[in-house]
């Protein structure tokens, strides 16, 4: 009984979780909003830096996500949080988390 607890308890605690379990972590990318024309999804473009393997310098990359905004908070220019779900559409499986900033941008 003790032995299956500190086994849960470990788990849970920081370790990597079980497959087939459902307390697996959603990924969660930050960037900025590049479109909001669409009704209730937005365009994040996700900026990361790579070493290029020939030149040995840090290079931008950056990719483009399709992410639900139900309540159509994000606008073109905020930074924001997005977080993996299911697939919601063709292209569309990630969902707004937070705005983490406005854009200062006047419309």
């Amino acid at each position: 009984m003790e032995m299956e607890a500190s086994n849960q308890a470990a788990s849970v605690a920081g370790g990597a979780p079980e497959p087939g379990t459902r307390a697996h972590r959603r990924k969660e990318l930050v960037g900025v909003v590049t479109s909001a024309k669409m009704q209730k999804t937005i365009v994040v473009r996700v900026t990361r830096r790579m070493k290029h393997k020939l030149y040995v310098r840090y290079v931008r990359i950056s990719k483009k996500f399709y992410a639900h905004d139900e309540q159509g908070d994000a606008r073109t220019g905020d930074t924001v949080r997005i977080v993996e779900t299911r697939p919601m559409s063709k292209l569309k499986r990630w969902r707004l988390a937070e705005v983490m900033s406005r854009s200062t941008k006047v419309r």
